[in-house]
């Protein structure tokens, strides 16, 4: 593999790249902050921000007016291999758009397989024997499944996000394809084996404000 041709690619794409993700963790952080919690970390801003959130829309808006001042400003003056300098508004304006929609798309269908899942639960809870004569326990396996998949392609889709950046930050480090994705894979292994050991030690519920805390870094970045 040619690593320089390698670096010169991914470091060209880098508006693209790093709009697409940005987008989408911009849409997750605006949704996260603008929904009325009962518990609060930094209660001054999130108080005002839950009553901002009941307009509609109002966090595809800020994403938006976002993404088009990020392509009239630093989207025209990109940087490129070499130190070079060239025009991707266009670019980082279609690639953000195709952030946004691939959030809503991938959430929207998430949310609706996790109501449509829940009703299907209470409708069984409430008349078990004859759900189970109408093979209604079957359906709502397959309900479980939706849902499941289209949370698993909103957390590859975010995952993807971080991976991307990671990319971009590892050529100041090494242009060595294998030693950055050895890097990534150590990376994720960890972070998905402590992810994995918090859920089952209960420790979301120890630490109420851990939730805030990682939509918040999502945010900064």
């Amino acid at each position: 593999t040619d690593k320089d041709r390698y670096q010169e690619l991914v470091t060209d794409a880098h508006p693209s790249i790093a709009a697409f993700g940005g987008m989408f963790l911009l849409m997750i952080f605006l949704d996260f902050i603008f929904e009325d919690r009962d518990i609060k970390w930094l209660g001054w801003l999130e108080r005002p921000l839950a009553k901002l959130g009941k307009v509609d829309m109002l966090s595809v808006c800020i994403a938006l007016v976002v993404l088009l001042v990020s392509a009239i400003t630093f989207g025209a003056h990109a940087h490129q291999h070499g130190g070079t300098h060239a025009d991707k508004a266009e670019t980082v304006l279609l690639s953000g758009i195709a952030g946004l929609i691939t959030y809503l798309v991938v959430g929207g269908l998430s949310s609706f397989f996790e109501e449509k899942l829940e009703e299907e639960e209470e409708r069984e809870h409430e008349a078990e024997e004859k759900a189970e004569r109408e093979g209604k326990p079957k359906s709502a396996v397959k309900l479980a499944g939706k849902a499941a998949f289209f949370m698993f392609l909103y957390l590859e889709v975010l995952d993807a996000s971080f991976s991307f950046d990671g990319v971009i930050g590892a050529f100041a480090i090494t242009n060595d394809i294998v030693l950055m994705a050895l890097g990534l894979g150590i990376g994720a292994m960890y972070v998905r084996s402590l992810t994995v050991y918090l859920v089952r030690q209960g420790t979301l519920d120890d630490y109420v404000y851990l939730e805030h805390g990682a939509h918040y870094a999502i945010g900064a970045l």
